[in-house]
């Protein structure tokens, strides 16, 4: 599927140089057809993106149908030559032989002779800068950290888990809660109140109740995610096993946005340094408060920030960055998502 340049839609916009962009996590995909100055064309939204589970082929097949959608909604008809560029930015494109296979398969569809598969990270990132300069951590279900100059230098990590050396995310702090939760309350670990807190999260009494219930499927498995804000309200509360795991996990994203300045010779100067994902971007005192700390210890000079706005901004910055648009382009995009 691609695009007829000449196609004008019908609110009389010339169509040539149309470019694509995709933001697809693993929960949902965002999807927007931009015209060369920024403005939004058309946009859609669908399910999530996740190779690792369907296959590649599956996976892009589901996101056609939500980029059909966009072209639709911006008045295309023609589906004949090409996007003048696809910038993808693909959850569990983690390694470059992934994004080599992605982005294979999307130049296979004839969308566009030019495209470039990012980690869905880098979309994040974009978002927050004004230019193509600095790092961004994200913590959400898991832990990332990317970071970019403007001549085209990259930072990244794996962020596979524990294999290849994270330790966090949301998923990763509820598992180290019930963990420290499960030896408070039998004696072999350091009392605290995450042994009563956890387990009261699902209406049990004990930890022995709530491990019964995660063992057994009582408590389905993708539940436990829930008690990461647990943790943190303990944490919040004074108990000190859970504010050791709010400190470890500033510890983490302050070791991942140090290495990525350093790799990127950003160190001895102002540079961003970007938080987002759910965990982050909630803004947890104690979390905020220890990582600002340890920043200044590290990399005194970066500049932290949080990005609130969707990560399809970055992808669409992305697309415009590599059509070397106008700065004016970036603003226009910037005001439609509100950022």
């Amino acid at each position: 599927m691609g695009v007829n340049l000449n196609e004008v839609n019908p609110h009389g916009v010339n169509l040539n140089g149309v470019l694509l962009a995709v933001d697809a996590g693993n929960s949902k995909t965002d999807v927007a057809v931009l015209a060369p100055d920024g403005t939004v064309l058309g946009a859609a939204r669908g399910g999530g993106f996740q190779p690792p589970v369907v296959g590649v082929e599956t996976a892009v097949d589901a996101l056609a149908e939500i980029v059909g959608r966009a072209w639709a909604e911006a008045g295309g008809t023609g589906l004949s030559p090409a996007f003048a560029h696809v910038a993808a930015c693909l959850a569990n494109a983690d390694l470059p032989v992934e994004e080599t296979a992605l982005q294979a398969e999307l130049l296979r569809r004839g969308w566009s002779r030019s495209v470039r598969v990012h980690n869905d990270t880098f979309a994040i990132l974009r978002a927050g800068l004004d230019e193509p300069r600095g790092v961004a951590v994200v913590c959400g279900a898991g832990i990332n950290c990317v970071g970019m100059t403007p001549d085209g230098r990259t930072a990244r990590f794996p962020a596979i888990g524990k294999i290849s050396g994270d330790w966090g995310g949301g998923s990763g702090m509820a598992e180290e809660a019930l963990w420290f939760a499960a030896r408070a309350e039998d004696g072999r670990g350091e009392p605290s109140e995450l042994a009563r807190a956890l387990p009261a999260h699902f209406g049990l009494e004990t930890m022995y109740a709530l491990i019964e219930a995660l063992h057994l499927g009582l408590v389905p498995f993708e539940r436990r995610h829930e008690l990461t804000p647990v943790l943190f309200r303990v944490s919040a509360d004074g108990d000190p096993v859970a504010l050791s795991l709010v400190h470890r996990l500033a510890e983490e994203v302050v070791a991942l946005a140090a290495v990525a300045l350093g790799r990127l010779g950003l160190l001895e100067e102002a540079a961003p340094v970007m938080l987002g994902g759910s965990v982050l971007a909630a803004r947890h005192p104690q979390l905020e408060e220890r990582i600002r700390e340890l920043l200044a210890e590290r990399a005194p000079k970066a500049v932290v920030g949080f990005v609130t706005a969707p990560p399809v901004l970055g992808a669409g910055l992305l697309a415009l960055d590599e059509a070397a648009a106008a700065p004016e382009a970036a603003a226009r995009l910037r005001e439609h998502y509100g950022a």
